[in-house]
């Protein structure tokens, strides 16, 4: 089942800092909705566990995670994908671009495409979609949030 999402949000802060940001693991890690570990392998590759609750479906997802097309620090691609065992596996990446916006802030824009396979099928495309939307509400409520702390 594939999905798309887009969005966008205000961050009170420059797009260098947010650009900083969106590139530590510690930041992204204190931010992802259920993330109990966050690696930096290297300057362009993660490696991440996250637990999630859709529906009656709880899981724990291990994956990697690799950043592309880095333009500094206007925007990347994440490319990434993930295995929850029993409950089947994530795969898909988002496109993240940088704007200098009003007052030194910064909007960050974002399009999602992902593809889900195995138990989580079954859940539907409305719960799967809906929780996603949570998902990505949450992060970026933490992320501005972080941002605005320095």
């Amino acid at each position: 089942m594939a999905m798309t999402m887009t969005g966008e949000a205000t961050l009170p802060a420059a797009k260098q800092v947010v650009w900083e940001k969106l590139n530590d693991p510690e930041v992204l890690k204190a931010c992802i909705p259920g993330c109990e570990q966050l690696a930096k392998d290297d300057d362009t590759h993660f490696s991440a566990v996250v637990k999630v609750k859709l529906g009656p479906v709880k899981a724990t997802f291990k994956g990697k995670v690799e950043l592309q097309d880095l333009d500094p620090p206007n925007g990347y691609r994440i490319v990434g994908e993930g295995e929850g065992g029993i409950a089947g596996f994530a795969k898909g990446g988002a496109r993240v671009a940088l704007e200098d916006a009003e007052g030194g802030q910064t909007l960050l824009r974002y399009e999602v495409e992902a593809q889900v396979g195995g138990k989580l099928m079954q859940l539907g495309s409305r719960l799967i979609d809906s929780v996603s939307k949570k998902l990505a509400d949450e992060f970026f409520a933490n992320f501005a949030k972080a941002v605005g702390e320095g």
